[in-house]
């Protein structure tokens, strides 16, 4: 799998631009202050974004490619990021270790959704909170980004039941402009979380 995004990202451009995922950016004061991991963070835009902010930031990701780049991003930017490169299925979840994760565009089989999003809950700090936007079923009809492959598109039903046990300030299904690099660029249906962790 690594080496379909290590084709992706060998190029100069980046492949979803360099500014932050609009959705992301409209909540990000609602992140508190602390450490945050971005998971599934590819070439860095969202990570680095945070950086900015002021938050400790770990971005992961299973191309080394998409990592550099994120690195090369974050300098250019003057920021620091920790990156770490793994397999998606095996992210390791410290207990109650970030303030904030976020996950955008990170579409992946059912089976490791859900194991992803278990330890989601179990690293984020009381208080803290997730941060998701992905493409739905629905995106198939647009074709203006994301996968072709269905089981790989969440519905926010699907998110509801994989997160139980947070409390969601934003869970909602979505149709909006996205334009972001060239690989999501138009009218596209999206699912939106913003979920808090239980204090």
């Amino acid at each position: 799998m690594s080496r379909v995004w290590d084709q992706r990202y060998r190029t100069e451009a980046y492949a979803y631009g360099t500014a932050p995922n609009d959705f992301l950016a409209s909540i990000a004061d609602q992140i508190p202050r602390g450490p945050v991991l971005c998971v599934g963070e590819g070439e860095g835009r969202n990570a680095v974004f945070l950086a900015e902010r002021g938050h400790a930031v770990t971005a992961i990701d299973w191309s080394p490619v998409g990592l550099a780049k994120a690195e090369q991003l974050a300098a250019s930017r003057g920021v620091h990021l920790e990156t770490v490169c793994a397999d998606l299925a095996e992210v390791p979840f410290a207990p109650s270790a970030w303030s904030g994760i976020v996950e955008i565009f990170v579409h992946l089989p059912a089976p490791v959704r859900t194991a992803l999003h278990e330890g989601v809950k179990k690293g984020l700090r009381p208080g803290g909170v997730l941060v998701v936007e992905s493409y739905t079923p629905k995106q198939l009809e647009h074709g203006t980004g994301g996968p072709t492959d269905p089981e790989l598109l969440p519905t926010i039903e699907d998110l509801r039941r994989e997160l139980s046990g947070l409390d969601y300030v934003i869970a909602r299904e979505i149709e909006r402009d996205i334009h972001e690099g060239v690989l999501h660029d138009g009218w596209s249906a999206v699912a939106q979380v913003l979920a808090r962790k239980p204090a």
